[in-house]
């Protein structure tokens, strides 16, 4: 059984293929317990993001691959001519690479994002608390986690904002600190204004207010944003009470005006009043910039905050990819020792099993040896059968491919009879970690 990932990201498909193939939609549950009924694998992990849908999984390689990529387009109802063109797949060490990457952020849209650890360790978890997850999938994402822990904490790679929408978080909690218990106007109902709306709504601030020329708009961003929208006309004292402003709209004209903003905020000038003018063109005068207490930041600021943050992460790219590797050599080891430990174990158990039975048939002649020589007799062919054995034992563990290892391994379970089964069951109760789970049977659902 091989480690298999498949997939589909914003690599390789667009906006809305990635939709169509969302996992979590209907729950990552629903989605393992499905892929259980097909029979394909032992142990199974889905992972569902905004810009990925991936499988990990064990199986017999293409055929295994080609059920995955099958349960893709069925799953999801989708032709499958569709979406085979954009899923990719990995095979051993190759999937484990690209999971410590995806983990690490090297993989994202936006290249170090944090999010995404947690999401790996979700999907995990799932997979754990229905059983769906054994020993290879237990070590496989223990590993990736460690991968996103060490590029964290060694590298910069995730420090920075790299969105315009960030940055201006970034830049307020520098003004500010923290933001909770602080008024917020947003003035515009489009994307850029929902994202930075989104952002700090998740810093806790005490009240998200939405103006916006037409009432129906404010009133539907209010209502994702969990905040109250006013009339275009209460602009004047929604500004005399806001700590922070982002403006977002569409005007070809500023509409906050430097005697505006002097005027309104007259009554607080003390308190810092925090500007993200994201509009283009620009909503608010620059000369509000000069006001007493006004931080005014627009777009080509916190562009060039992005453009530093980005220059900064991609000189961090050398050493989080040098982590990975470092941790796919140490995954690669250990998978390509469960792969040949069972052959090399059958091997001995077999030329043992020989040794032992031509000492049976020469028993006979053997009876007149003194107890002394028949130690030796016992010693000398041990050594033999350790000596045949370990030239092909040393050989199998040198091999440097896990793909190579597994077909050397197969061809000599082939040609000696072994039963690696066995021999895998005694390396598995010696291992260090959790039990491997049942296989998932066909149709079957376990807690």
């Amino acid at each position: 059984m091989r480690l298999l990932a498949v997939g589909i990201s914003h690599r390789t498909a667009p906006v809305e293929l990635r939709e169509a193939v969302d996992f979590a939609r209907r729950g990552l549950e629903a989605a393992l317990t499905a892929f259980a009924a097909r029979g394909v694998s032992s142990e199974a992990v889905v992972l569902s993001t905004c810009n990925r849908a991936e499988i990990y999984a064990l199986g017999d390689s293409d055929g295994a691959i080609d059920a995955i990529n099958r349960f893709f387009a069925e799953y999801h109802e989708l032709d499958a001519a569709r979406i085979a063109e954009h899923l990719y797949s990995y095979r051993g060490t190759d999937a484990a690479r690209h999971l410590f990457r995806v983990a690490a952020g090297l993989d994202s849209l936006v290249v170090g994002e944090p999010q995404i650890l947690g999401q790996v360790k979700e999907a995990y978890s799932t997979a754990r608390d229905l059983r769906f997850a054994g020993t290879v999938t237990h070590r496989l994402f223990h590993a990736a986690f460690a991968v996103g822990k060490r590029v964290r904490s060694e590298t910069g790679l995730g420090e920075g904002a790299v969105s315009v929408s960030y940055a201006a978080i970034e830049l307020a909690k520098k003004i500010f600190g923290q933001l909770t218990g602080l008024s917020v106007l947003i003035l515009g109902a489009g994307e850029m204004a929902e994202l930075t709306g989104t952002h700090l709504r998740s810093q806790r601030v005490k009240q998200i207010t939405i103006a916006s020329r037409t009432l129906a708009n404010a009133t539907g961003l209010a209502a994702k944003l969990e905040g109250r929208a006013v009339p275009w006309q209460d602009l004047r004292s929604a500004v005399a009470v806001a700590d922070i402003i982002v403006t977002a709209t569409g005007a070809t004209e500023p509409i906050l005006t430097k005697g505006a903003v002097e005027d309104a905020t007259r009554l607080h000038r003390h308190r810092p009043l925090f500007i993200i003018d994201i509009a283009v063109p620009r909503d608010v005068e620059p000369s509000v910039g000069d006001l007493e207490q006004v931080f005014l930041y627009h777009m080509d600021d916190l562009q060039t905050i992005v453009s530093e943050n980005l220059a900064r992460r991609s000189s961090e790219l050398a050493g989080a990819e040098a982590i990975v590797d470092q941790e796919v050599t140490r995954f690669s080891r250990w998978l390509q020792s469960r792969e040949i430990v069972p052959t090399i174990v059958g091997l001995r158990h077999r030329f043992e099993g020989i040794r032992q039975s031509e000492l049976r048939r020469l028993e006979p002649k053997l009876a007149g040896l003194s107890p002394e020589a028949r130690a030796r007799v016992d010693e000398v062919t041990r050594l033999l059968v350790e000596k045949l054995l370990l030239t092909p034992t040393e050989q199998l563990k040198a091999v440097p491919d896990d793909g190579l290892a597994v077909t050397y391994a197969e061809a000599l379970n082939r040609l000696f009879a072994l039963s690696p089964e066995e021999a895998q069951a005694n390396a598995d109760h010696s291992e260090k970690t959790e039990p491997r789970s049942e296989p998932l049977m066909r149709g079957a659902r376990r807690r």
